[in-house]
């Protein structure tokens, strides 16, 4: 197989930027570690995706790129990350996605960081890459689940959001939420520093959505800095509208057990989703692979002796983790608060909590390691099931709406590296299954993480007041404008007050400010 390919125009200065900073003569080594950066990183591109670059750069020949020693062990890279056999046509345009891709990431490293050597970068990546040989390589697919027999309905029909009023002329601005000729998908990514508006914008767009929908699509609020008393005066208006159910965890527990996204009469079905289980508890903490097999063993056992559609609780695994694991160290003090804190229900009453409203409130006052691995084990619960049931129809342009994620403070999780596959992975998914993501955040840099861009993937974004106002080069790429449109906002920006923003709506004019509603308004 022949692989002659040309990086995109922008590229090609980075190119010769980069290679100067090696000091070598060969610019083909640059794009090898290029395309080994990107790799690590964890991008994996969609056919889609094949021409986001151009192709008016750097020209590399099959052999001018790989030499005729190393191409096979390119291809296999490649091969392993997409799961195709050696010989797929797709190949050379992969491997130009990720040349292009990796000189993006290192262009953006170096111009940030006038202190940083390519000897730091190769130290720092021959490092990361050494500890990745060491641990097994972590997918967060969904598994199957036959036994599932969870069911949510759907609303057809158009649901328009009154998103708020022009400056001017006070006319009111709405845009269709599941408008397939408008939008590609229906996230929204809206960021603004605290005070600025941007929660009683959210809980309004989940009002309207809720009534819109005739309340067939539902909610739930992740919050995961936690109510304190005097914001629930504030939120109880809120509840009552929507019907939502407040949870105070730990005082109060989720209405599910994390673990029953695992098929529990399959026995392949149950030992992926039991790996599954197993890679999320132990990612956050960076354990190893003893550790790991530990814990796979104590659920396993868990597992022993349950009937068909019965899962085993913290604490029965925490009891077995003791038994056959007698150190103490961060897999049994995680376990151990997981069973302490009782933050899930063991078995499941009623029907699904994905038929109501919920607003979690995870408490300041429980640990991160069991915030985030209780906030990941619910995201991998909603994920997994949703992806369980069959796609959702487009009708006369209206796509089928289900359910509606809404994530509070994401500016922290987008902040843990080791969580970015999983959201990276949910945004682009699971919105074939009619749900909607809503992320709000403090700021815009967090959006836009190293391998991981997570405002273009939410085709709605909502700009408020945020204390960088002068980074306009984040600020056009949180809203996907061009520097032209770019000019207009900065000047909106200048004189925008609380409750106010710029957005990317297609209903509206790029850079104006708007005058958001509020459910409760100031």
């Amino acid at each position: 197989m022949q692989i002659n390919i040309k990086t995109s125009e922008k590229n090609k200065e980075v190119v010769t930027r980069l290679t100067n900073k090696i000091a070598s003569s060969s610019e083909n080594v640059i794009a090898r570690i290029a395309l080994g950066y990107s790799l690590q990183n964890g991008r994996k591109f969609a056919n889609s995706e094949f021409n986001i670059y151009d192709s008016k750069g750097k020209e590399y020949k099959d052999r001018t790129l790989f030499d005729d020693k190393y191409p096979n062990f390119y291809i296999a890279l490649i091969c392993q990350r997409y799961g195709i056999y050696k010989t797929n046509e797709a190949i050379p345009k992969y491997v130009k996605l990720h040349i292009d891709h990796g000189l993006e990431l290192m262009d953006a490293i170096f111009e940030n960081s006038n202190n940083y050597t390519f000897f730091d970068f190769l130290i720092e990546h021959l490092d990361k890459g050494i500890s990745y040989l060491e641990t097994v390589s972590v997918n967060y697919d969904a598994v199957k689940n036959n036994s599932q027999n969870i069911e949510k309905t759907y609303f057809q029909e158009s649901i328009n959001l009154k998103v708020g009023r022009t400056l001017k002329t006070n006319e009111e601005i709405n845009f269709g939420f599941n408008n397939t000729k408008q939008y590609n998908n229906f996230h929204i990514a809206v960021a603004g520093a605290s005070g600025t508006g941007k929660t009683q914008f959210a809980l309004e767009l989940l009002n309207q959505i809720t009534k819109e929908s005739n309340n067939l699509v539902n909610f739930i609020y992740l919050d995961f800095k936690g109510l304190k008393d005097d914001d629930l005066k504030t939120f109880q208006p809120f509840f009552d509208k929507t019907k939502a159910t407040f949870i105070d965890a730990p005082n109060t527990k989720f209405p599910v057990n994390p673990i029953s996204f695992i098929d529990s009469i399959n026995e392949k079905n149950k030992q992926m989703g039991i790996d599954k289980f197993v890679e999320i508890i132990c990612k956050y903490s960076n354990l190893g692979q003893n550790q790991k097999r530990a814990l796979r063993d104590a659920t396993n056992e868990a597992f022993t002796n349950l009937k068909p559609n019965e899962f085993p609780s913290f604490a029965q695994i925490n009891e077995n983790l003791l038994e056959i694991y007698e150190k103490q160290d961060t897999l049994t003090a995680i376990i151990e608060d997981l069973s302490r804190f009782d933050v899930f229900e063991t078995k499941q009453k009623g029907g699904s909590f994905l038929n109501s409203n919920i607003y979690l409130s995870l408490s300041g006052d429980l640990s991160d390691s069991v915030r985030f691995t209780s906030l990941f084990l619910i995201i991998n619960y909603i994920y997994n099931t949703f992806m369980n049931m069959e796609n959702t129809p487009i009708e006369n342009g209206f796509a089928g709406i289900r359910y509606v994620m809404l994530i509070d403070e994401a500016h922290v999780i987008f902040k843990e590296k080791k969580y970015q596959p999983i959201l990276d992975k949910l945004l682009r998914e699971i919105r074939s299954k009619g749900v909607a993501i809503i992320l709000l955040s403090q700021g815009i840099e967090e959006y836009n993480q190293p391998g991981y861009d997570f405002s273009s993937n939410c085709e709605r974004t909502f700009l408020l007041d945020i204390k960088d106002k002068s980074n306009l080069k984040s600020i056009n790429k949180f809203l996907g404008f061009t520097e032209k449109e770019g000019i207009s906002t900065a000047r909106s920006l200048e004189k925008i007050e609380k409750g106010q923003a710029v957005s990317n709506m297609k209903e509206f004019s790029k850079g104006e400010l708007i005058k958001l509603n509020q459910f409760v308004k100031y």
